[in-house]
């Protein structure tokens, strides 16, 4: 069963797979604040608490039915043409329809966070929240619109991966725990560290993009799709954990600039201070 954890590459999908999914839950943990701060003082830990454990349970269910049905790899209709053929199956359509998801969720997500960045939250505060379970409800429909790119990132960095489905689902199954039991024990930190660095968010939501196009060329790949005589390949793993590595080195060295490059000002401006 955890044979799974032999290969570097489970690993590298697990550590990925987690740090995208405590990214992409800032923006979840940021409306369940919302929801909890309306109640009073003794109720807010419990409504958290409780929102995210639920939250968690059912993560690991719609996990389980979307492995599922990834899962029906048998064709059931077949489309033939002089220049196109595609073994057509519920793999294939929960991998397509989900790269376009993603492709539409996170271009709209980078848009409304560049143009509209609090609008969420203001719809979310006019709501009237007076008890513990009417948060704990509203806590658990928030979490569910969050975590359908969720569960679909999760599918793309582990399709493939393992000898079976089973192993794909333990990995993704231990990424969500792992980040929900992080985002319960470090919410303020993670939510400081993410307002300090916004761009550490919009990084999250292109490797959205790379992850799209991975599930929508491997829905081609897994039905056998051919176009014009080419049958359509797979984009190996590999090339997108290099692509997410090198970008977040990238930001890290440009986190160090900033800091430098502020550091230096205000010690210039203090000198100036000082003179005068």
């Amino acid at each position: 069963m955890f044979e799974i954890f032999t290969s570097a590459d489970a690993w590298v999908a697990l550590l990925t797979l987690t740090f995208l999914e405590i990214v992409l839950g800032i923006d979840n943990i940021v409306f369940i604040s919302i929801a909890a701060d309306k109640l009073p003082e003794e109720q807010k830990r419990k409504a958290t608490n409780w929102g995210l454990i639920l939250a968690m349970v059912q993560r690991i269910v719609l996990l389980m039915g979307v492995s599922f049905l990834v899962g029906l790899k048998e064709p059931f209709y077949t489309i033939e043409s002089s220049w196109f053929e595609m073994g057509v199956s519920w793999q294939a359509l929960i991998l397509f329809f989900g790269g376009l998801f993603l492709l539409y969720k996170s271009t709209s997500e980078i848009h409304e966070k560049l143009d509209m960045p609090q609008h969420d939250e203001k719809v979310l505060k006019a709501k009237k929240i007076t008890s513990l379970r009417r948060a704990i409800v509203q806590i658990v429909i928030i979490d569910f619109i969050f975590s359908i790119d969720s569960i679909l990132t999760a599918v793309g960095m582990t399709s493939g991966i393992g000898k079976s489905q089973n192993d794909a689902l333990i990995l993704m199954v231990i990424a969500v725990v792992v980040s929900i039991l992080v985002m319960m024990l470090f919410a303020n930190p993670i939510r400081e560290f993410i307002n300090k660095h916004p761009s550490m968010q919009l990084l999250a939501m292109s490797f959205l993009i790379l992850i799209g196009f991975m599930l929508i060329t491997e829905a081609a790949h897994l039905s056998h799709t051919v176009v014009f005589g080419q049958s359509v390949g797979a984009i190996p793993k590999g090339y997108l954990y290099f692509a997410i590595a090198f970008s977040l080195l990238v930001e890290f060295l440009n986190m160090k600039l900033r800091k430098q490059i502020n550091a230096t000002d205000e010690k210039s401006l203090n000198g100036k201070v000082d003179n005068t």
